[in-house]
C-alpha cells in the first residue's frame, strides 16, 4: 500500500492510502491544511488539539452545505423530469389527435371525391 507525506499545522504525517490516490490525498491534505492555517490566522495561536477539531467542523459545516444543495439540486431534477414526462405524453396525446383529423379529412375527401366522379358524365 502505498505511503505519502502530509503536511498539516506545520507537521509532517505519513499516510497510506489505495494504489493511485496519493494526488488526491495530497491535495485533500493541502485542503485541510489551508483550512487550518487560516482559523490560525483568524484565531491566533489556540492549540494544536483545538485548532484541528475547529478546522474538521468548519470542513463539515462545508460539506453539509454541499449536501443541502445536492438535495435541493436533486429535487429540481425531479421536478423537471416530471415536467418533461408530462410534456411528453402531452405531446403523444396531440400527435395522436392531429393523426385522427388527418384520417378523417382523408374520409372527407374521399368522399368528396367519390361524389365528383359520380355526378360527372362519363366521357
Amino acid at each position: 500500500m502505498p505511503e505519502v507525506n502530509v503536511e498539516i499545522n506545520g507537521r509532517k504525517y505519513r499516510m497510506a492510502c489505495e494504489e493511485g490516490q496519493q494526488g488526491h490525498l495530497i491535495g485533500l491534505a493541502e485542503r485541510f491544511n489551508t483550512q487550518v492555517e487560516g482559523l490560525k490566522g483568524a484565531v491566533g495561536e489556540i492549540g494544536d488539539n483545538r485548532l484541528t477539531v475547529m478546522a474538521g467542523i468548519a470542513v463539515l459545516d462545508e460539506l453539509s452545505e454541499a449536501e443541502r444543495k445536492i438535495k435541493a439540486l436533486e429535487a429540481q431534477i425531479g421536478e423537471l423530469t416530471q415536467a418533461g414526462q408530462e410534456i411528453a405524453a402531452e405531446l403523444e396525446n396531440t400527435e395522436a389527435r392531429f393523426a385522427q383529423k388527418l384520417v378523417e379529412a382523408a374520409k372527407a375527401l374521399e368522399g368528396v371525391a367519390d361524389s365528383l366522379d359520380a355526378a360527372a358524365p362519363l366521357p
